[in-house]
């Protein structure tokens, strides 16, 4: 856990400029403070026992942060969450490690049906303000999702997806 918490912490001083130390950082980031608590609530959903306890907890998060992760919810390290208010992550939804998520994010289901439901945003991923990602797709490696661009299907990696469907757009781009 800890050091998932010291990258989390080393992603936003790498990925935002107006950082000024990791202790502005735990203080007064709420995307850290969401990250740092859906830690415990997923530790607790594994636990039958304690899922009622892990959904309390997410909310209290949801509550204090404007970021709602829902604890089934699989989050790498290094993650950065920027300005992340009204973030949804849904239950099934997989974020790899080094991923940047900006506000208004939506990592959603499609559905009612049982199972993998939410996207899965592989390693290095960007998602931009207000983006919505839906259903059981993958978020292709170092791939950017531009602002409220809406994704339905799967993207390769090294791709940036912008626009809305039918029209979206896939652009191929070299890793940086």
């Amino acid at each position: 856990m800890f050091k998932t918490i010291k990258a989390d912490l080393e992603a936003i001083l790498e990925n935002d400029p107006a950082a000024r130390g990791k202790l502005e950082a735990v203080l007064v980031y709420p995307g850290f403070h969401a990250l740092v608590i859906h830690q415990i609530s997923h530790w607790m959903w594994k636990y039958d026992g304690l899922k009622l306890a892990s959904r309390i907890l997410s909310h209290l998060a949801r509550f204090l942060t404007g970021i709602e992760i829902h604890p089934g919810a699989e989050i790498g390290k290094g993650v950065f969450i920027d300005h992340g208010m009204g973030i949804v992550i849904g239950e099934t939804a997989v974020v790899e490690d080094g991923v940047v998520l900006f506000h208004g994010v939506t990592l959603g289901g499609t559905g009612k049906h049982k199972g993998k439901r939410h996207p899965t945003v592989k390693k290095g991923a960007m998602i931009g303000a207000r983006a919505i990602i839906l259903g059981p797709i993958v978020i292709g490696e170092n791939t950017k999702v531009g602002a409220n661009a809406v994704v339905l299907k799967d993207t390769p990696p090294n791709s940036t997806i912008v626009g809305i469907p039918p029209a979206q757009r896939v652009i191929l781009h070299q890793p940086v």
